[in-house]
């Protein structure tokens, strides 16, 4: 996706431009944990060093945060789309792009810091044995040899509050945009107006229940199994669904697509002509 929209330029447009750091988020993100993943079930002792544990969990947490507050500047961008389509072009600027594309990566940036920074002040004694696949926060903390609840109640507070912080951007975004379409007379114009924004909400939607239940549903040790399980569907699966979701979906990027492959279809035509 991310090659796609830099190669045509029909898709040099504001939507397309955060889709394709979303596209890139996803591919980084499920890059930190996959490969380790797959590589542990071909061997019987699964190991990782201290260090690529926490480079590992710095990581991860960077690019889950960051998509998150990506997928609510793309609400915006939908909603200037729909509610001021006049004003669009001088609204979505090329100055608001990029620090709607910067804002979620320093958010995160501050986000991982915090929490890296917190988690590995304490002490590690004992088993170091992580009841996970990958090293994320709440694993990582339950081989602490000190009190952990200061440390979960950070977790729980600030997860809280970017949490909520981008879900009203994008609950106020879809709100307007809701009362918006329904203004439309046109039943043809309300589906066009919906179908834009499907893609996005199908992503918002996925991401925000699975990180709503590992991070902010109380943690129990009967609950560690199906997180696990919940993990490896926001880790790897959704990841992998976003491009398919945002390009079936998605007229302009089928075409886009075609074009590519047709154009780097005939250049090869002419080399091997030559």
């Amino acid at each position: 996706m991310a090659i796609l929209i830099r190669l045509d330029t029909r898709l040099h447009i504001p939507m397309y431009f955060l889709l394709s750091h979303l596209s890139l988020v996803d591919a980084c993100s499920s890059s930190v944990i996959s490969p380790k993943m797959l590589s542990d079930i071909f061997v019987e002792r699964k190991v990782i060093s201290f260090l690529g544990c926490a480079v590992q969990l710095c990581l991860f947490g960077q690019f889950v945060v960051t998509e998150c507050f990506l997928l609510a500047s793309m609400a915006y961008d939908r909603y200037v789309a729909i509610c001021k389509p006049l004003l669009y072009t001088l609204v979505m600027s090329q100055t608001v792009c990029v620090l709607l594309v910067i804002g979620p990566y320093g958010i995160a940036l501050i986000s991982t810091t915090v929490h890296i920074t917190f988690a590995f002040l304490l002490p590690y004694c004992g088993p170091n044995l992580i009841n996970h696949f990958f090293c994320d926060l709440l694993p990582v903390l339950s081989m602490a040899c000190a009190d952990t609840q200061a440390n979960k109640l950070l977790l729980f507070i600030w997860t809280g509050i970017l949490g909520v912080f981008s879900g009203i951007i994008i609950l106020v975004s879809y709100i307007y945009i809701v009362t918006t379409i329904l203004k439309i007379h046109s039943a043809d114009g309300r589906r066009k107006a919906f179908s834009t924004c499907s893609s996005h909400l199908t992503a918002v939607s996925i991401l925000y229940g699975t990180l709503f239940f590992i991070y902010v549903c109380p943690n129990t040790s009967s609950s560690q199994d199906i997180n696990k399980v919940v993990s490896l569907f926001y880790t790897t699966v959704i990841p992998m669904l976003n491009p398919f979701i945002y390009s079936l979906r998605n007229k302009e990027v089928k075409e886009a697509f075609i074009r590519t492959f047709e154009k780097q279809l005939c250049y090869n035509l002419q080399d091997k002509i030559l």
